[in-house]
């Protein structure tokens, strides 16, 4: 991405997921980024992804990217694991302005952070059937040792805000038992919803284990991207965001509050045009 130029930086940003689970990312944004604009697409009336074909999911990633296009964004995030593993390539093809996902960036993390090349990677079936973050950590080291597990009932877990307590802890311990004694010493978190379990996990694996957040990745690499292209918001008015789904405004604000720990704004009801 080192041709990227940005024409006018105080553009927002536009992300999508297929529900709340990006909101992670967006959480990394406030934090790390605060005076950037956003403008968020949860696509909750299709969700979930994770159990969808290739051609679907890239054919979803695609839509929603248009949808985002029409507010004249300066970026665009994928900020759903699955639409990452898949769909990057034909996203890069039809879009004008830079496309980043969340697998790269926290693949580049990992790599980064192990000490003995043995890499723990947990997400959805689909993320990890497709294989995306070992192929990114194989062509980084072809030393690195990778073990995925797919945990899918850790979304739900997320989205009920059941991240602490015995129900938490026992999924945790059965998803994660195995990975605990196969000598891993770093694990990525290859979903956005997982970073809300980040405690149990922690505790579940045990002191030795570094654990990679995506969504904290993600954000890392887009801020060097802008500050290297000049794309950075410089406008001196407060940014302000926009929050869009495809289905069920309410409970996206309820869930979404938790995600973000503070309010959101009005959450509007979109149609996608799926032509």
């Amino acid at each position: 991405m080192s041709d990227i130029t940005f024409n006018n930086p105080n553009l927002p940003i536009g992300i999508f997921d297929s529900g709340v689970g990006g909101l992670s990312v967006v959480r990394e944004i406030f934090q790390q980024l605060p005076d950037e604009e956003i403008v968020y697409f949860g696509d909750t009336g299709r969700y979930p992804y994770g159990t969808r074909s290739v051609e679907l999911v890239t054919k979803l990633a695609l839509e929603n990217a248009a949808l985002l296009m029409d507010f004249n964004i300066k970026m665009l995030v994928v900020a759903c694991n699955t639409a990452s593993s898949v769909a990057m390539e034909a996203l890069s093809k039809r879009i004008p302005i830079p496309a980043l996902g969340v697998v790269r960036p926290g693949a580049y993390a990992a790599a980064r952070a192990t000490r003995n090349a043995k890499i723990g990677i947990i997400g959805t079936n689909a993320t990890v059937n497709s294989g995306s973050y070992q192929k990114v950590l194989k062509s980084l080291s072809p030393n690195i040792e990778c073990v995925a597990r797919p945990c899918p009932l850790f979304v739900s877990l997320a989205e009920e805000g059941w991240t602490i307590g015995p129900v938490a802890k026992m999924i945790a311990e059965t998803y994660l038992a195995d990975l605990r004694v196969s000598g891993i010493d770093t694990l990525i978190l290859g979903c956005t919803h997982y970073p809300l379990l980040k405690p149990v996990i922690a505790n579940t694996m045990g002191e030795g284990v570094t654990l990679i957040d995506s969504a904290e990745a993600t954000v890392a690499q887009m801020s060097r991207i802008m500050d290297d292209a000049e794309g950075l918001r410089n406008d001196s008015k407060k940014p302000e965001h926009k929050f869009l789904v495809s289905d069920a405004p309410d409970r996206f604000k309820e869930v979404g509050e938790r995600f973000l720990s503070q309010k959101i704004p009005d959450v509007f009801k979109v149609a996608l045009d799926t032509r």
